[in-house]
């Protein structure tokens, strides 16, 4: 993708917008008990990183990428196939028949 928006950046005449940083080399250091890798400025924002991120090792690497909750996109999916037909929602099939699910619980 860097590659991609540099490209289109070249055709605009931008060179200098943003700095697409592939591999740099960095140092572990001590943070209490635990070590801690400084990311540069133009890394965190070309991985589009928050405050909120999920480390994951895979084939030796630690991969940092953004945090993102478990369910996030669910209910828009779910809305999706029900207004296509392709799977109704649960509270369309099974309307609450209990008295906590009618008169306590609020359906959305």
């Amino acid at each position: 993708m860097c590659a991609k928006y540099q490209q289109f950046l070249a055709m605009k005449g931008n060179y200098n917008m943003i700095t697409c940083m592939a591999s740099v080399p960095a140092k572990l250091v001590a943070i209490g008990n635990s070590r801690g890798v400084r990311l540069p400025k133009a890394m965190i924002e070309q991985a589009g990183l928050g405050a909120d991120i999920e480390l994951e090792v895979i084939d030796g690497a630690i991969v940092i990428r953004s945090h993102r909750p478990v369910r996030a996109g669910w209910a828009e999916a779910a809305k999706l196939m029900a207004s296509r037909g392709e799977a109704p929602l649960p509270i369309t099939i099974n309307p609450p028949t209990n008295a906590f699910d009618r008169d306590e619980w609020s359906w959305e």
